[in-house]
């Protein structure tokens, strides 16, 4: 902690100087990293203990930068390649994802194009060794570098498969492997085309616009953009999407900062797609940055109704930067702003609290801007949706299922029993089987704490504090009992949560990604919405303004 307040000092120091005139600047950063260097010179030589030279480092470097926002980061060398996944959603690999289960490896996804689906690999499959090396005596990260590497080399791993006595063997040519922006796009009905977007990497305007003539074929005559949890991406795909929609030479977004060279407006280029289909938009909570670009331009030009919850808040743009020995920095360079002029960005790193946390924009402060129709939209805060669809929140004992695998290992037996089943939209679990689940957990330990157990702890320890626990000690041991009481029925309780992530899971043994998201489609309330706000012509001209 010491290291990271005299590196969080340094950098205060460096951002006091941008606040200088230039000589005084130049002397100031000299002078503080004359003082950097010295200070760590001597505490790697005088420190009681080892220290790592390169760990220190990046500690202080992180430190540095987290002190002015979360998305201004630092990539050594062997980090570098994740960044660059991320950004271009390419990777020598063999098409499949994994996940951790009390300290198990098992794979949670194939892709039917690639190698792992091909030669063999199936989901619930659990990774013993790769390249004959125990993943036991590997950490996370390590077990991700030996699974990827150069296409056209050669891995093996070695599963162990439910219902399987012996290891099973399989060995796999690396591809480059490509993650698609549109895992999944399908007809609703006879009328509507629905699109999945959970990545803003490269060529994702090109597959939403392929999606889009494809659905048009089938019949497609309204459309819904499915832009929950998409985090957001590259900037110029966000503009490519948007393109498909409004007519050339629109501005989508400005971006402004300190340095005028970013100070740009990035406007349509092709001619567009289609201006009149209706369409639907779907965020919520964690939809950010290029999502909010996208949503948030569609509003402005009252191009489409956005459904759902208020998006994340993420206003800021990032530019890479190539530093020695391969090393890279992601730094925020400015502001964007959407077509109406609105900044969304919800927290305000400048201006900091006392404890040095960022705070939301004041309500006081946000400013109110017009739409093409003449709505009035609000900056500060995300965007908010035309038709808000309140979440349905998971509840504790749904969380503690997922996060231990419970319903993953259910998921697995289950696909071994049954060598097929129905469709995925027509796919169900029958009373019987998922009593089948209820008492298949008996046998299990799972350990929760729900929202009202927390709250109690929190009152005993207040009324410790308050010197007032020998009072009510027999209160809340009567009330912990009526919660330990009431929370074996939570299995019954909260049976829709839990059926419906037991069906995605079933339904991904058999379809794959097709499957998890058909099978979610009767619990989806916004979807539900998209379709009712569609499906009524005078509702959507209403929202939308339209005269």
């Amino acid at each position: 902690m010491k290291k990271r307040y005299w590196f969080l000092s340094i950098a205060v120091g460096l951002a006091i100087v941008a606040f200088t005139p230039p000589a005084d600047r130049y002397f100031e950063i000299a002078r503080n990293m004359e003082i950097f260097a010295s200070l760590f010179k001597v505490t790697n030589d005088l420190y009681v203990d080892e220290v790592s030279p390169t760990k220190m480092m990046h500690d202080g470097v992180d430190a540095m930068l987290n002190s002015l926002d979360p998305y201004t980061n630092y990539f050594s060398e062997d980090q570098v390649e994740d960044f660059r996944i991320i950004n271009t959603g390419e990777y020598g690999g063999i098409g499949a994802l994994t996940r951790t289960f009390n300290k198990r490896t098992v794979v949670s996804m194939v892709y039917d194009s690639y190698p792992a689906y091909k030669n063999g690999l199936r989901i619930g499959d659990e990774v013993i060794k790769i390249n004959d090396v125990d993943l036991a005596k590997l950490t996370v990260e390590e077990a991700g570098q030996l699974m990827k590497g150069q296409a056209n080399t050669m891995v093996k791993l070695t599963v162990k498969r439910f219902g399987h006595d012996k290891l099973i063997e399989l060995e796999f040519k690396r591809e480059k492997i490509k993650i698609s922006n549109v895992p999944y796009s399908g007809m609703l009905g006879t009328d509507i085309g629905f699109i999945q977007l959970t990545e803003f990497t490269t060529d994702a305007g090109k597959e939403v616009k392929n999606a889009l003539a494809s659905l048009k074929e089938k019949g497609a005559k309204h459309v819904i953009l499915d832009l929950r949890g998409n985090g957001g991406g590259l900037l110029n795909e966000a503009v490519n999407i948007c393109n498909l929609f409004i007519p050339k030479g629109k501005k989508v977004v400005d971006t402004k900062g300190k340095i005028e060279e970013f100070n740009q407006t990035y406007e349509t280029k092709q001619a567009p797609f289609d201006v009149d289909i209706p369409v639907v938009v779907l965020i919520n909570r964690s939809s950010a940055s290029a999502s909010e670009i996208v949503a948030g331009t569609l509003q402005d030009y009252d191009r489409a109704v956005i459904v759902g919850e208020k998006s994340f808040g993420k206003g800021l743009v990032q530019l890479s930067k190539p530093l020695p020995y391969n090393a890279m920095v992601k730094y925020t360079t400015a502001k964007y702003y959407t077509a109406s002029g609105r900044c969304i960005q919800v927290l305000d790193y400048t201006h900091r609290r006392a404890d040095g946390s960022a705070g939301p924009v004041p309500d006081s402060l946000k400013q109110a801007f017009k739409t093409k129709n003449g709505r009035t939209v609000f900056d500060g805060g995300g965007i908010d949706p035309d038709v808000k669809v309140d979440a349905r929140e998971m509840a504790s004992i749904t969380s503690a299922l997922l996060a231990n695998g419970f319903v993953f290992d259910f998921a697995t037996q289950y696909a071994h029993e049954h060598k097929t089943i129905a469709e995925p939209r027509l796919f169900s679990l029958s009373d019987a089987e998922y009593a089948e689940f209820v008492a298949w957990m008996k046998g299990k330990k799972l350990s929760y704490a729900s929202e009202l157990d927390t709250q109690l702890q929190e009152l005993e320890e207040m009324a410790k504090k308050e010197k007032y626990l020998n009072d009510l000690k027999p209160t809340l041991e009567q009330l912990r009992q009526r919660v330990r009481e009431s929370r074996k029925q939570d299995m019954l309780l909260f049976k829709d949560q839990i059926k419906k992530l037991l069906e995605e899971e079933i339904a991904s043994r058999y379809y794959l990604e097709r499957g998890v998201v058909e099978v979610g489609f009767k619990y989806d309330d916004e979807v539900k919405k998209a379709i009712e706000v569609l499906h009524n012509p005078a509702l959507y001209q209403k929202t939308l303004n339209i005269k």
